[in-house]
């Protein structure tokens, strides 16, 4: 069907149209209170047109429709489409910092809590998000100490020979090995944890004192103890709270900066009315919108009539493109879309947010964001989107646009973070649990097997600690087997500094794919060492696997200092494994040669080589030097063979 006749049969009812190129690839997502009006105004002869929509329409040869039920379900379902198609005429959501969330998983027998970064239907509870980013962590090292429930990545749908050391240490019931805990014991931790995610203290201290009643009356008075120093930590924490809360409201604050084709943005979080934490964003490659003379000539396939037809359709739409030019940066439309993408599906949203300038469907977002937050939470509340003129407000809107100037030079005028950002960047980026302060990274090297060796190289406080890196002679593995040589290394490692009470690395670092990550990873389970933050860096992709979270790989912006800094690392940890490699090869192929020579072995090879140096030393050595080191007849042999 001809475009225009398609155009002429869409619907009047509000819904999404997303149009699509000759490849059949979406290209854009749009939404309208009427579809058929909104997606025939583009082709009006008397409408301005700017160059987005020009080469949009130029290239358009498709349109397809989404009949919805009313303007909030369309604004709901041109988001989602956004997200999934990645539509390059749409202004995509980039972000180069996410905030942590408490996930407990529910869904298991034995249910756990993580800090995660990825929001998913998994059957789990997510709470938060939490910032800054470390709150979230010391929520769940309270949980671990007060309601001993695990973080850890033991598998327990069976039952183990003995707990880890979490369990030894008071942080864990010990569900992994029987008779250690019940399922009813555990079962009522679960509830007391939900209880503290869900900012329930009342109802969790009532429980409580119910249950240290009980203790105290069956004389269990250890057990009654503990319940009254658990009550006295969360109503300390409810009273902190309730001040907080009283100190200001919540809200999220945006600035801007535009230069050059690029924008930074600038998200301040103030909760309880101060700032506690930033979040930025950066767009360096916004669509370079042209007019008719930048968009390429059709391909000459079945699709290639239709096309042509259609740009002689819209040679007016070019001429009016030509005539007025770019239109340049639209940051109604920028924010418009940012903040659909930043807000709707997530469950928690603060009261206001304040935006630098108004958009269309402000108050449609609005009522959409209120409806949400009663979904997601206990107490529904109105969800303002401002747009400040003047005064107070105005002025936190400025200072975060002045913060997003001073990122926007710090990331596209190449002014290089301190150590410190970048170490916090990374703890962000990898969901670290603290800050790392030493990474040891390692490497295989060989050539089909032969020669196998493994390095690991240091990063510490911000340098690389040449003292402290390792070689490696991988022993105990026979032809190419990288997954089985890592394993060894990683053990033999580890192994020691257990021996030796040396504190674990704050990451371990891989350079390889997901084998190699899981064969590190099963090489430290052997050791009992759980919750080692570790991570790999496949090759050619410059993807991340966080060992844990191996489904949602970490894909970082190629000019993020992080992705630089492992890059790095990495690096280092291949030089110095190739490095050690060849220096072994060559050692093989100097003495393959000696020990061909009758009466010459191993022992005698090494001798000649260490005090010549090198095999052509040992080549041009006369009768007499060869004599110093070994005997009369085995020089004498040396010197027959070498003359042959």
């Amino acid at each position: 069907m001809d475009l225009q006749e398609k155009i002429r049969s869409i619907p009047a009812s509000p819904g999404v149209y997303l149009y699509k190129n000759h490849a059949g690839e979406v290209i854009y997502v749009g939404k309208a209170k009427s579809l058929r009006h909104r997606v025939s105004s583009y082709f009006h002869e008397g409408r301005d047109v700017d160059a987005k929509t020009g080469t949009l329409l130029l290239e358009a040869v498709d349109v397809d429709y989404i009949v919805v039920a009313n303007n909030k379900e369309a604004l709901a379902l041109e988001n989602h489409l956004i997200k999934q198609k990645k539509p390059r005429f749409n202004i995509l959501l980039r972000d180069d910092k996410t905030y942590p969330y408490v996930k407990l998983t529910i869904a298991e027998p034995y249910p756990r809590v993580y800090v995660t970064r990825r929001l998913r239907k998994d059957g789990s509870l997510y709470y938060g998000p939490y910032f800054p980013g470390n709150l979230a962590y010391r929520i769940v090292d309270l949980i671990h100490r007060n309601f001993l429930v695990p973080s850890c990545t033991v598998e327990l749908n069976r039952y183990h020979p003995r707990p880890c050391l979490e369990y030894y240490i008071g942080r864990c019931l010990g569900p992994c090995v029987e008779g250690l805990t019940t399922p009813q014991t555990y079962d009522e931790a679960v509830r007391d944890v939900k209880l503290f995610l869900e900012g329930r203290p009342g109802d969790l201290s009532k429980s409580l004192r119910k249950r240290m009643a009980g203790a105290a009356e069956a004389e269990q008075f250890e057990r009654a103890a503990k319940y009254r120093d658990l009550i006295s930590t969360v109503e300390q924490l409810a009273e902190k709270q309730r001040i907080a809360a009283a100190e200001g409201d919540d809200a999220d604050v945006f600035g801007y900066h535009y230069e050059n084709g690029m924008v930074a943005v600038n998200l301040f979080h103030m909760r309880a009315g101060r700032v506690l934490d930033r979040r930025e964003f950066f767009w360096e490659d916004l669509p370079d919108f042209e007019g008719p003379a930048g968009v390429p000539a059709p391909l000459e396939t079945d699709t290639a009539q239709t096309a042509r037809a259609h740009a002689e359709r819209l040679s007016s739409t070019g001429d009016r493109i030509q005539a007025r030019g770019s239109a340049g940066f639209q940051p109604e439309e920028f924010f418009s879309a940012l903040l659909k993408q930043l807000y709707i599906g997530q469950p928690y949203i603060p009261p206001t947010v304040y935006a630098p300038v108004d958009f269309e469907d402000r108050d449609m977002l609005e009522e959409l964001l209120s409806e949400q937050s009663g979904e997601a939470g206990l107490h529904p509340r109105r969800i303002h989107i401002r747009v400040p003129r003047r005064g107070e407000k105005r002025s936190l809107i400025d200072l975060a646009a002045a913060n997003a100037k001073q990122l926007y030079d710090q990331r596209f005028r190449v002014m290089r973070p301190g150590s410190r950002a970048i170490q916090d960047s990374l703890q962000d980026s990898l969901l670290l649990p603290s800050q790392p302060r030493r990474i040891e990274c390692f490497d295989i090297s060989h050539i089909q097997g032969a020669q196998t060796v493994a390095s690991m190289v240091v990063w510490e406080d911000g340098r690389m600690k040449k003292f402290d890196y390792r070689k490696f002679i991988i022993r105990c593995v026979d032809g190419v087997d990288d997954f089985a040589s890592m394993r060894e290394v990683v053990g033999r490692r580890y192994r020691r500094l257990q021996e030796e009470k040396k504190e674990m690395p704050s990451l371990i670092l891989i350079d390889g794919g997901l084998g190699q990550l899981h064969a590190a990873a099963e090489a430290l389970a052997n050791l009992e060492i759980i919750n080692q933050p570790l991570a790999a860096i496949a090759k050619r992709e410059e993807i991340i696997y966080v060992y844990g979270q191996e489904d949602d790989p970490i894909k970082l912006d190629r000019h993020s200092p992080v992705l630089h800094l492992v890059q790095m690392i990495r690096d280092e940890a291949h030089r110095f494994a190739v490095t050690f490699h060849r220096k072994r090869r060559q050692m093989r192929d100097r003495s393959t040669e000696l020990l061909e020579i009758p009466g010459v072995g191993a022992r005698t090879t090494r001798r000649l080589l260490e005090h010549f140096g090198s095999l052509q030393a040992v080549k041009q050595a006369d009768q007499a030097a060869l004599s110093a080191v070994v005997t009369k007849d085995q020089a004498q042999a040396i010197r027959n063979h070498f003359q042959k």
